[in-house]
């Protein structure tokens, strides 16, 4: 299922029209372990550091049962560390404010109400609210599972009304002091997110010629799968850059050159792209049928069109866009073929060179762009002259997490799966008689993700994450009984090993989070060790069975839907795509903004379809998908994406 399923035969499902899937759920791909995240350590030690401080002031004082509360305003360092800082300021604000309150109702909750089960319903709505609101703000990496293991966690710690409002000014401040501790690189690297986000693209596109020269202009899987990387890469660059304000002409020049990176990177859509046109105008010639009739089984996006309608749609002559548009660096396409696999090579290996020397901190180098690329960047026809913008028309910040809360919201389903199962994970704890409910409860949060496939890797992973975690806890006994010093020492230790090694795969951190854990109950409340180990173990395994349970019984019909919203989508990006690229070049500033909104419009298009298509593909119970329209969509939006690109960089200057 998913992205990590291949489909054999004919259809993926039982029979036409069948309502229930007939594929067999990933092991392997789920517990194989993956590049880090190149940037993992900045959260590390952010929330190393706003954890140490607090703990030691604490101990210091002889007040380590406070470590609970601290910790909820210092985990939040772990957020919003690919934002550029203007953006970081206001959205880790919220992190904190949301977390502060989520604490304060937790505490409420376990001051006023005696009864356990009720908790337990409480402490479950409290972690849907987390699940859809995280969602629906794509706040990332950690998303909702440290607010709800900080809250699901309060629900259950003894508490006076009294002693409420002062753990609460507890939380906040460790919160504000976890937001200048992500603050604080600003004043050494003012542009280091931004850099790397651009520098991601320029890989992403350097990796997409490389694949397409070593295929020699073939269409095997991995190629489309780069272009998709390359386009939504690009993509969510632009829209880092958007974050960032242009109050100074120090700033804005500090932005124009990172976008002239940028558009660099996207460039090589439109190199890329002639080879879809070449390899389309292939199939057309019978003596290439078998090729283009036995290609689409591995190619996600050129699967199952009818062999009459690819023709149809394929044909050079009917392109949308003129194919005699002049060509422009990195490879003119009017040379052999050799040679222009050599100058992409060339152009990724330029690509490369940029990306590593925006890691390191060097002085932006010099890009030369085409006339129309550098009036779009320019702005200097717009009304209000200045550097780029996002396309108009869409929602953007809090009307547009209100859009994806609206009724019909593909989120609320996965919001009742949490509340639900939750509910069910915490009773069947209480009733195995397991002393920490709120595990059970956590756990349950924890494994729920996009779709049916991906939850099913994430219990697998948290089972053997928990599982080697209690090895590991057992083993780091014998320390703990050092004293206080010692036990602050492990957990932190226990922080940076679980950022280290979540982005490689969550069972790997998962290992350290269990004993992280397991010490701060220990700080809180001593209990033996027997005990901890054998109530984690149970609640892991009670979680995860009853979260699946939930799991496959709440489905997530409205999945389908979404893909016909992004397909409508795609159809109107499309259409603006390629009434732009029948008017010929652009020649004017004017011009190149409206053909670079709608290379905008269409790029975001072709990614929330792919996603969707990706969520939907994994779920076990969800009618047939429209996998032929689908396949065309993304062929035909990938076209007109390459001929966008392609008018605003004809002819582009050597570098």
């Amino acid at each position: 299922m998913g992205k990590h399923a291949k489909p054999s035969g004919k259809s993926a499902y039982e029979a036409p029209g069948s309502m229930v899937r007939a594929r067999p759920l990933p092991v392997r791909s789920a517990v194989r372990l993956r590049r880090p995240v190149d940037i993992w350590h900045k959260p590390a030690l952010s929330a190393v550091v706003a954890l140490a401080i607090p703990d030691l002031t604490l101990w210091a004082l002889g007040r380590l049962d406070l470590v609970l509360y601290t910790s909820a305003g210092a985990m939040c360092a772990l957020y919003a560390h690919g934002l550029p800082y203007a953006a970081r300021v206001r959205t880790l604000a919220w992190v904190v404010l949301g977390m502060v309150a989520s604490l304060g109702v937790a505490l409420t909750a376990a001051s006023l109400i005696t009864s356990t089960a009720l908790l337990v319903v409480c402490a479950s709505l409290v972690a849907a609210v987390h699940k859809v609101v995280c969602e629906a703000t794509r706040i990332g990496p950690p998303g909702n599972i440290i607010l709800t293991f900080i809250a699901a966690s309060a629900f259950f710690v003894p508490q006076h009304p009294g002693e409420v409002p002062l753990h609460m000014a507890l939380a906040l401040g460790a919160g504000v002091l976890a937001w200048l501790v992500c603050m604080a690189p600003a004043l050494i690297r003012p542009q280091g997110p931004e850099r790397i986000v651009v520098a991601r693209a320029l890989e992403a596109a350097a990796g997409l010629l490389r694949t397409e020269a070593g295929t020699g202009g073939g269409q095997p899987a991995r190629v489309p799968h780069a272009r998709h990387a390359t386009a939504a890469a690009v993509n969510a660059a632009w829209h880092t850059l958007f974050l960032i304000p242009v109050r100074t002409p120090a700033r804005a020049a500090a932005r124009a050159g990172l976008e002239r990176l940028l558009v660099r990177a996207e460039s090589a859509l439109g190199d890329t792209g002639r080879a879809i046109e070449a390899s389309a105008g292939a199939e057309a010639e019978p003596r290439n049928t078998r090729i283009a009739e036995t290609e689409p089984h591995n190619t996600p996006f050129a699967r199952a069109e009818p062999h009459n309608t690819r023709i149809t749609e394929t044909k050079p002559r009917n392109t949308p866009f003129p194919r005699a548009e002049p060509r422009h660096t990195p490879f003119p396409g009017a040379e052999p073929r050799d040679t222009r696999f050599a100058e992409a090579g060339a152009e990724a290996d330029r690509l490369g060179g940029w990306a590593c020397e925006l890691r390191s901190g060097r002085q932006l180098p010099e890009v030369a762009l085409s006339t129309a690329q550098a009036e779009e960047l320019a702005g200097v026809a717009a009304e209000e002259p200045g550097p780029r913008r996002p396309a108009p028309g869409h929602p953007r910040g809090v009307r547009a997490v209100l859009a994806r809360l609206a009724p019909g919201s593909p989120l609320l389903p996965i919001g009742a799966r949490v509340a639900a199962g939750c509910v069910l994970a915490g009773w069947a704890s209480m009733a195995v008689g397991v002393g920490h409910p709120y595990w059970a409860v956590v756990t349950a949060a924890s494994i729920y993700q996009a779709n049916t496939t991906l939850s099913w890797q994430r219990a697998l992973q948290r089972t053997l994450g928990n599982l080697l975690g209690l090895l590991l806890y057992s083993a780091l006994l014998p320390l703990m009984h050092l004293g206080p010093l010692a036990m602050i020492a492990l957990a932190l230790a226990c922080q940076l090993g679980t950022e280290a090694g979540i982005t490689r795969n969550y069972w790997l951190g998962s290992v350290c989070v269990t004993p992280m854990a397991l010490l701060l109950t220990e700080f809180g409340s001593p209990v033996p060790a027997t005990t901890l180990i054998a109530d984690r173990w149970i609640d892991t395994v009670v979680g995860v069975a009853v979260g699946l349970a939930c799991c496959v019984l709440v489905t997530n019909r409205r999945a389908a839907d979404r893909i016909e919203v992004a397909l409508e989508r795609v159809a109107a990006a499309e259409a603006v795509a390629f009434g732009l690229l029948v008017t010929g070049p652009a020649t004017g500033a004017d011009d190149a903004r409206d053909i670079g909104w709608a290379r905008d419009r269409l790029a975001g298009c072709l990614v929330e379809l792919r996603e969707a298509v990706e969520v939907a593909a994994g779920e076990w119970w969800q009618r047939a998908l429209p996998e032929e329209r689908i396949a065309h969509a993304e062929q035909r939006g990938h076209r007109a994406l390459a001929g966008l690109v392609r008018r605003l960089s004809a002819p582009a200057l050597a570098a």
